[in-house]
Order: structure tokens, then sequence, then C-alpha cells
């Protein structure tokens, strides 16, 4: 399990569908966020809760659209559960949250998070490296179409960079 592989890491997972049209418009505010705040201490994953049905239910994210849970962050820290936007109420039905990336950054304290999490960085080996062979579905990012974009305009801008 990726979230319990180093307990000083910080991860934030969205849990989404392809289906959901809120999803669909969130999914570029979240690769936006993860490309300016990933780091060896703060890390970015997503998992299609579609396609791994039993990670939504181990952490208790209901698929049904009438649940308005999806998409849902959730902050890990130290492999446990710290947060969650949107939070449920005792029904399990969502408390109305607006997914901007200033609402985000202000709930997540993504700013101080960064800064702590950048330090890990400093102490962190090669153990990042492995997070490619993890059996954990929220990042095998091959899979995902958004980071793939990002990395390729990243690696875009460092080239341009370098001429």
């Amino acid at each position: 399990d990726e979230l319990d592989r180093d307990g000083r890491v910080t991860w934030i997972v969205e849990y989404f569908a392809n289906w959901s049209p809120e999803c669909q418009s969130f999914a570029s505010v979240y690769a936006d966020l993860s490309l300016k705040y990933n780091c060896a201490g703060l890390k970015f994953g997503k998992v299609d809760v579609g396609r791994y049905g039993e990670v939504s239910k181990k952490y208790k994210v209901s698929t049904s659209p009438l649940s308005k849970q999806l998409p849902s962050l959730v902050l890990f820290q130290g492999g446990k559960e710290v947060m969650r936007r949107p939070q449920v109420d005792k029904k399990g039905r969502a408390v109305s949250w607006t997914f901007t990336e200033e609402n985000i950054i202000r709930e997540f304290n993504l700013n101080e998070l960064y800064q702590k999490s950048k330090k890990l960085s400093k102490t962190k080996g090669a153990a990042g490296d492995k997070a490619a062979l993890s059996q954990f579905p929220p990042v095998p990012e091959e899979e995902e179409p958004e980071q793939e974009v990002g990395r390729a305009q990243e690696e875009e801008l460092e080239s341009k960079k370098d001429k």
C-alpha cells in the first residue's frame, strides 16, 4: 500500500469517476495543483472508483451519483486519513463544497504542507523511485492522461529552457 510505504509522506488522493461531469471538470484543477505542489514529501494520487471499486469501499467513498461524493479529495498523513472534502454527514450525504483551486489550497493548507514536505526531500533517498512499482491504484500515472499531458508540457517547457 503506497500510503504506508513512507509515513513521512503526505498524500492527497482524488477519488473520481469517468462518468461524473463534476470529476471531469475538476481534473484539470487537480492536475495543476499536483504539478505545483508535488514534492518528495507531498504526493498526489488518483483512484478511478469505476475501476477500483474495492478501494472506494475501503475508504468509504460512495460511488452513487445521489451521494454527491465525487470527486472526493482525501488527505493522508502517516497512512491515516486526516481530512476529506466534501465532508460526509451521518446519513452518508456529502456536505456541499466547491472544488476550486483556491478552496483546496486554503482547506488543505497546501502552501504550508508544501513547505514542510519539501524539507523531506533533503532527507529522503531514492525511495520515491519505487512509487512506479507500487500496486496501489491511485497513481500508476501512465493510466492518467491528464498527468501525462502535464508531464509532456512540463518536459517541453524544460527543453525550451535548455535552448
